[in-house]
């Protein structure tokens, strides 16, 4: 049962990290990052990100940088919610394939 605290900071940290993808994928041309959700833990100390990568075929490799830039990223939504978080929880990135599922049944399901 996630609490209104958690529920709040992790509308905020989806928002933020949202934005800075959106940044970052300009430069990219063609790759788009989308922050499908944010999960934090009870003590507000880790936050799990679910990520949407288009197109996916290029998602490992977004994946493996987001990872090794995590730190980098972690300072940027620090400046970003200084205001409203006294400490930036630890960020842990996973890839989000549930359009790829969704994908996969329809196809399943037009045979």
């Amino acid at each position: 049962m996630e609490s209104t605290r958690q529920a709040k900071i992790s509308r905020l940290l989806q928002k933020e990290l949202s934005e800075i993808f959106r940044q970052q994928t300009a430069k990219t041309h063609g790759t788009i990052v989308s922050v499908s959700a944010v999960r934090v833990s009870p003590d507000l100390s880790v936050a799990k990100a679910y990520l949407s990568v288009f197109p996916s075929e290029k998602a490992q490799e977004v994946m493996e940088n987001i990872n090794i830039s995590a730190k980098t990223i972690r300072y940027e939504l620090a400046q970003k919610v200084r205001f409203q978080l006294r400490k930036t929880p630890e960020l842990q990135f996973y890839l989000d394939d549930t359009l790829d599922y969704l994908e996969k049944i329809d196809t399943l399901l037009e045979k």
